[in-house]
């Protein structure tokens, strides 16, 4: 897919701003953005799903990307990004007065919070995400089924953030399922350590039905 001022990239594309919230280029560099749940943004706000093409049409770092977005970031809704290289992965999120940080090697959650902020659907994944590494071999149906439970919060372990509570339950499962807001697209992403790997996207009707899937493969561009 081709987006102005980027290289070819494998990413979905919000056909309504035309930005994105997962994308992978050629040199298998990536980024991954998620809203943020709560507090209303500026007015006439730039999409936030730009902000991925950018870090993807230029050189900079993870690291030095973000640092370079701080001074812009209130411009924008609120978001948590993620960027990483073969080097590294960066994080920031600019509802959070923490700054840009690298991120040692380990197992984190997001959702549409600061990072690993432990919503009960974050800690179940990330535990799940956590078995799953530890095993010999990591498959992308594997990771695509820890974010199919559709399984909800019980009212005593829901956050509240201000959407009310019956918002709230339906938001506590991994798997959302609604006609106004819901799940309708999972993608996982494996990479080993050359960059070879592959992609696998689910699609999913308003009810929660699969529509259909599509997989690519990834040759190794790290030698």
């Amino acid at each position: 897919m081709e987006w102005a001022g980027a290289p070819p990239l494998l990413a979905g594309r919000d056909l309504t701003a035309g930005g994105t919230w997962l994308a992978l280029d050629g040199r298998r560099r990536f980024g991954v953005i998620t809203n943020f749940r709560g507090g209303e943004g500026p007015a006439a706000a730039p999409s936030r799903g730009t902000l991925i093409p950018r870090f993807l049409a230029g050189e900079l770092s993870p690291a030095a990307f973000l640092g370079a977005l701080v001074p812009e970031a209130a411009r924008y809704a609120g978001f948590s990004l993620l960027l990483g290289d073969e080097h590294s992965l960066g994080y920031y999120c600019n509802r959070d007065s923490a700054p840009p940080r690298l991120l040692l090697p380990g197992i984190y959650g997001l959702s549409n919070a600061t990072l690993d902020t432990p919503w009960p659907k974050l800690v179940q994944s990330r535990a799940r995400l956590g078995a799953l590494v530890a095993a010999p071999a990591l498959a992308p149906e594997q990771l695509l089924g820890v974010i199919a439970d559709r399984t909800r919060a019980a009212d005593a372990e829901l956050p509240d953030t201000g959407v009310g509570l019956e918002l709230e339950r339906r938001l506590s499962s991994a798997f959302i399922v609604g006609a106004d807001y819901g799940t309708r697209s999972s993608t996982a992403l494996v990479l080993d350590a050359d960059g070879a790997g592959a992609v696998l996207e689910r699609s999913y009707a308003a009810d929660g039905s699969p529509t259909g899937s599509r997989r690519f493969a990834l040759e190794a561009p790290w030698r």
